[in-house]
């Protein structure tokens, strides 16, 4: 009887041995990766490849596959600035070396990866190009553009300024030619590449030291003008209309130049402004510019503002007698059908008409950090960390009686609710809901948030008001009744700097995709603004998606398909918390607040990125292993 009890006992005790051993072992990965080389640097790409540095070089992993979707360990380790992302895009662009734009300088070198489908579309070295003054992808044509020197051809040929075009698509050259003629006598002369080339349906304009240069798109040269100095281009819908911009000798100011399509200048003189132009926009009623001039400490010190102005596209003179006094720089900038909507990171909202009429009675103050700017239906709303007002955008008036004023909070969460028609606003550790139509403050809820922190998320799901941050979630009934709160505890201040870019959320990744959509691609960040509609998450993802569709190529297609799926933080939310164990991170259901899915990391300082769209976890198990966790499951 003895030694049955006894053989009891210890069955009973290998069995919760057992049970703890799962409980706590760190779970199984979906994939593991081996680099080989030690881990430094982990990047999370809009098309949902994580891109890894290693001591080596460069590795790609898509999670559905078992093996890196790419290697790149040609030109040995990289440092973070030879490492270039372009934005909505598969592309990254490797540099070694520096640029140089003189013959007889060291070696540089340049590369281009296809990170969705893991191919190298582009090595200089392969191509023989002993240096590279300028790389450019050219998007949505889809082009690389590279100047610089290559070592193919007569003596005299090898060390000519050269152009090259290649697709990047089928990663293979579609025209090259000289800037200078190989082995002409005379006085030396500097065809440095200066700025961005201009890519156009019929030629392409190369901005050099020497002056502008056009080619055909074989390489024949069509003109040349004394523009020198050139930092980008950009044209009207035609194509028919060019400008030009330079930044003048100190740094300071910006050039204007209008130039036709035989190159001639169609301006009697250029224009100058003051400060470095950020904001270009060609319209039938003039040329809209914003200028950035610099005091202080920069772009945000008390003494920096930015100048708008409104010039003639025929003739380039200033059409307005008086510039609108911004008092600050331009943070957010809008074409509206009647005019211009602008907003003032330190405080303000104006409008004026393409005549230079002011359009608002007088300019609408505001708190600092105008954070959003969006229609709704009874106005626009804008949102800063001080307070938050709908305004009639016809006259500036205030829709509501007064602002809603809160505790400066460098997070403020807002989402409409539609069913009971309000705007809700999560401040500090308040919500607020607004009657749509009266404008009537309510406190609804106080919101007390573990470890100081407030929402910075708020969705309406299925009549309830789902909050949270970065260690608390919560849902409220529609009357601010608490459902459910959960807090799951940060894993120390000690690995805070390690994890504090862990998860990207999906928002972010959609935003990067279709800012880049917003910027027309090819015009260097600066292009037609349009005030979005406040809640448009969906169509944002949607916009993107049908941004990569536009352009051809596979890797355009699969980025497509991921933004036409739903993000898998649809349903959960994915947070990184101390566990019994360890650091793990926990998948918990928005809608119940239960946990649905723990993992153990084992680290009290863990490297990891949490894909939220695609629902994949990436942790740097060791210095030369990657583990990914599907979260879906």
């Amino acid at each position: 009887m003895k030694m049955l009890l006894t053989q009891i006992k210890n069955t009973m005790m290998l069995a919760l041995f057992i049970s703890a051993t799962s409980l706590f072992a760190q779970e199984t990965p979906d994939q593991s990766y081996d680099l080989g080389a030690k881990i430094n640097e982990m990047t999370l790409t809009v098309g949902g490849v994580l891109v890894v540095a290693t001591n080596d070089g460069l590795a790609g992993i898509r999670p559905d596959q078992s093996q890196p979707v790419f290697t790149f360990n040609n030109f040995g380790k990289l440092k973070p600035e030879e490492t270039e992302f372009i934005p909505g895009s598969p592309y990254i662009v490797v540099s070694q070396g520096a640029t140089s734009k003189f013959a007889g300088i060291a070696k540089t070198k340049r590369a281009v990866i296809d990170y969705m489908q893991g191919k190298v579309i582009f090595n200089s070295d392969d191509d023989s190009w002993n240096q590279i003054y300028t790389c450019d992808v050219v998007l949505p044509q889809n082009k690389l553009i590279v100047s610089g020197i290559q070592k193919i051809g007569t003596k005299a040929e090898k060390v000519t300024p050269k152009v090259a075009v290649y697709d990047l698509n089928s990663s293979k050259l579609d025209y090259s030619f000289f800037l200078d003629k190989p082995g002409r006598v005379g006085v030396a002369k500097n065809f440095s590449v200066t700025g961005r080339p201009l890519l156009l349906k019929e030629f392409l304009i190369i901005p050099t030291a020497q002056g502008l240069i056009a080619k055909s798109h074989t390489g024949e040269e069509l003109w040349q003008n004394k523009i020198k100095n050139v930092s980008w281009l950009v044209a009207d819908e035609t194509e028919k209309e060019i400008y030009g911009f330079e930044t003048t000798t100190n740094g300071k100011n910006t050039r204007i130049h209008k130039i036709g399509t035989s190159g001639q200048e169609l301006w009697e003189d250029d224009r100058k402004v003051k400060g470095i132009v950020s904001k270009f926009e060609i319209l039938p009623q003039g040329l809209a510019v914003v200028s950035n001039v610099a005091g202080g400490d920069g772009a945000f010190a008390a003494k920096s503002e930015s100048k708008i102005t409104m010039f003639s596209a025929a003739t380039g003179e200033d059409l307005w007698d008086k510039a609108p006094k911004t008092k600050g720089y331009v943070q957010h900038f809008y074409i509206m059908e009647d005019g211009i909507l602008f907003g003032i990171y330190s405080g303000g909202i104006n409008k004026i008409s393409f005549n230079g009429e002011t359009l608002f009675k007088k300019p609408l103050k505001t708190g600092e950090n105008i954070m959003m700017m969006a229609h709704t239906p009874q106005g626009l709303i804008y949102i800063t960390g001080e307070d938050t007002n709908i305004v009639n955008l016809e006259t500036g008036e205030q829709v509501w009686d007064k602002p809603l004023k809160y505790k400066n909070s460098a997070s403020v969460a807002s989402t409409y609710d539609a069913a009971n028609e309000r705007y809700l606003i999560a401040a500090g550790d308040v919500l607020y809901a607004i009657d749509a139509n009266s404008g009537d403050v309510t406190e609804l809820s106080k919101i007390k948030f573990e470890e100081k922190e407030s929402p910075n998320t708020m969705e309406v799901r299925n009549g309830n008001i789902f909050l949270s941050s970065s260690q608390n979630v919560m849902s409220l009934e529609s009357n601010g009744s608490e459902k459910y709160h959960g807090y799951y505890k940060s894993p120390g201040k000690s690995g805070f700097m390690k994890i504090v870019g862990g998860v990207v959320a999906a928002a972010s990744l959609v935003a990067t995709a279709s800012t880049a959509y917003a910027a027309g691609m090819n015009n260097n960040g600066i292009g037609i603004n349009n005030l979005r509609n406040y809640n448009d998450y969906g169509k944002e993802a949607k916009r993107a998606s049908d941004m990569f569709a536009s352009i051809a190529g596979a890797s355009f297609d699969m980025m497509s398909q991921r933004f036409k799926s739903s993000a898998a933080t649809e349903n959960a939310q994915f947070i990184l918390t101390k566990l019994d164990s360890g650091v793990g991170l926990v998948k918990v259901n928005k809608d119940s607040g239960k946990i649905e899915k723990e993992i153990l990391l084992k680290d009290k300082k863990p490297e990891y990125k949490v894909d939220e769209y695609g629902g994949y976890l990436y942790y740097k198990a060791n210095d030369k292993t990657i583990y990914a966790y599907d979260l879906k499951k």
